[in-house]
């Protein structure tokens, strides 16, 4: 349990200054076709918040110029921003590696349709949720039905040539369930790879596990079971400094949907912009954004706690 201000991240872990950017993080909104209990944004289908094509345009133009070599597309589902496909085309024309986060079921919605197959025409990258290979524990955390569609998704993924030699990246995260750490990444994409080939024939590239974040709906949902001080001391408790170096913030940075600069996403959830004059694409440069003091909190805990815990997985330094 953190108790004092003594034992607070910023205490812990002293000022972060980032590194030279190197990748963007967009999130284009919180609309979601889920309500997965532990989503950092509490995304869901009521939510409206999206990513207007201009802050698209000042993206692209950003990216142009300024030699930034991947883009991480996000949401919400990102799917279900009616300027996607124009938004990747002209990504595509910049020659950017392109990243994109799913959540499989999106793929199958009726509006959806091909999109997995731009997706694989585009060479887009995929970085798909699932929670577990086993039905219960992904219906408990993302509702009845999801584990089904999510198969499904990944069927098709697969026809279309992701997670082979030749195919685009799939790759698959892996979250909790409840409150505690990640298990040890390389022995879940293990276990992840052969049940997942054994029961539905299914391939994939990499296995990345994350630790969920206590904002959001994960933490409404320990606050209500009255699990949330004890879930904030694990994370404490499990803090390794060597971490520190390989945070995502410390090279990225995220963009919101109104186009507002963060240093990652969950700082975009607390609604804390990075700490430059003009924090907005539109105002973008670079070197105010290379060595700049990053934002902390004690929901950083989540990213330093054991393994580690990245938009990329699990920290090599911990591994």
């Amino acid at each position: 349990m953190i108790k004092d201000s003594k034992n607070n991240f910023l205490a812990t872990a002293g000022l972060l200054r980032s590194y030279p950017v190197t990748a963007f993080q967009a999130n284009l909104g919180r609309r979601c076709n889920l309500n997965c209990s532990h989503c950092h944004l509490s995304a869901s289908p009521q939510s409206t918040e999206v990513m207007t094509w201009e802050v698209m345009e000042n993206i692209v133009r950003v990216i142009d110029s300024s030699g930034i070599t991947r883009i991480d597309i996000t949401g919400g589902a990102p799917e279900f921003n009616p300027n996607l496909r124009r938004f990747i085309d002209s990504l595509s024309e910049t020659g950017i590696i392109i990243q994109l986060r799913t959540n499989l079921v999106a793929l199958l919605e009726p509006q959806q349709k091909s999109l997995a197959e731009y997706f694989s025409k585009k060479r887009v990258n995929l970085v798909a949720s699932l929670p577990c290979y086993d039905e219960a524990n992904v219906h408990a955390q993302r509702g009845d039905n999801v584990f089904e569609c999510s198969i499904a998704a990944l069927k098709l993924l697969n026809r279309l040539g992701y997670g082979t030699a030749k195919g685009p990246k799939l790759d698959l995260v892996y979250n909790p369930g409840g409150p505690f750490l990640p298990g040890k990444q390389g022995e879940l994409e293990i276990n992840y790879r052969h049940e997942l080939r054994k029961r539905y024939g299914i391939v994939f590239n990499n296995l990345l596990t994350l630790t969920n974040m206590p904002i959001g709906r994960f933490k409404s949902m320990l606050s209500q079971s009255r699990q949330l001080a004890d879930y904030l001391g694990l994370l404490q408790c499990a803090y390794r400094r060597e971490n520190l170096s390989g945070l995502m913030c410390r090279s990225q940075v995220s963009i919101g949907w109104n186009g507002t600069l963060y240093d990652c996403d969950f700082n975009l959830a607390l609604n804390s912009p990075s700490k430059v004059e003009k924090a907005h694409i539109a105002f973008f440069n670079r070197y105010s954004f290379d060595n700049r003091l990053i934002v902390t909190g004690n929901h950083c805990f989540g990213c330093t706690a054991g393994a580690g815990s990245s938009c990329s997985g699990a920290l090599e330094a911990s591994e």
